[in-house]
Order: C-alpha cells, then sequence, then structure tokens
C-alpha cells in the first residue's frame, strides 16, 4: 500500500470514491467528461502548501482510498496548527479490511510530521457508523459543528 500526493489523472477516481455513498451521490457530479470545477479545485488545492490531497494505492497500483489534510495555522494554542481532515473515502471492494485505521493512523503520523497539536473532523450526523469508528480511533465530540450554506 501507498500514500501519495494526487494527480490531475487521479481527480475522476477520486470524485467516483467521494460520490460513491448516499449523501454523496445527493451533491456530487460524477460523469464522463469529470465537470470542469473538479479540476479547477484540484489546482487550486494543489497549489496550496496547507493542503495535500492524499490518494491510497494497492499493490496494483489503483486507487482504493483518498484523503484531503488541510493544515490551519491559527493564533489560539500560542498560534498552533490544527489538521484537518476531509473526505476520507474507502473503494467499495476494499471496506471492512482495517484500510480506514491504516488511513488515519497515516494522517495522524502525518499532521505530526506538520507540528500540528490536533488533527480534527466533521462527520454528517447521518452517518452513524463512520462516527462510531472516529470514536473507535479516540476521537472525540468535544464541540458542536455547525454550518450556513449559501
Amino acid at each position: 500500500m501507498q500514500f501519495r500526493k494526487a494527480t490531475k489523472n487521479d481527480i475522476p477516481k477520486i470524485v467516483a470514491l467521494i460520490a460513491d455513498d448516499e449523501l454523496g451521490k445527493k451533491r456530487e457530479v460524477f460523469k464522463d467528461p469529470l465537470p470542469e470545477q473538479y479540476l479547477n479545485a484540484f489546482e487550486k488545492i494543489n497549489l496550496d502548501a496547507n493542503n495535500e490531497l492524499i490518494v491510497v494505492e494497492n499493490e496494483d497500483l489503483e486507487v482504493i482510498g483518498t484523503l484531503q489534510l488541510t493544515f490551519i495555522q491559527y493564533l489560539t494554542y500560542q498560534g498552533g496548527i490544527r489538521a484537518q481532515i476531509e473526505a476520507v473515502r474507502i473503494r467499495k471492494d476494499q471496506r471492512g479490511v482495517g484500510l480506514g485505521k491504516i488511513m488515519f493512523k497515516w494522517a495522524i503520523e502525518r499532521a505530526k510530521t506538520k507540528n500540528a497539536h490536533l488533527i480534527q473532523l466533521t462527520t454528517d450526523k447521518q452517518r452513524p457508523e463512520a462516527i462510531k469508528f472516529y470514536k473507535n480511533l479516540g476521537f472525540k465530540a468535544t464541540h458542536e459543528g455547525m454550518k450556513l450554506h449559501f
């Protein structure tokens, strides 16, 4: 298994992963050709030193997982850095075999190498299995998150 930064060629595979669940099907547009907004977003992510879009490949170099890490510099915690993990997805045929734990272990170690003092995530309340998984990894629901969609 290999972790690496995503390339432009990976974007269709990544979008397929994020669109492959009940919530993703409602908000993503996975088709060929891929809508330009995904490629534009990738370019911005790729140019930002505080963002890392990661793919996980198996021994056959197939993309089987993805995640995005964002490193947020802020003034609180004495000018600390926090890592935000988003869009963690695993290919359907690879779920339930421990890949998620491996991906989170990798992400946590990566955050430590960037001197982050914590790693955080948000998850939709409609994903009870994901919430249980994160709690089993040691994540705690210490804050109430809120959103305002435009």
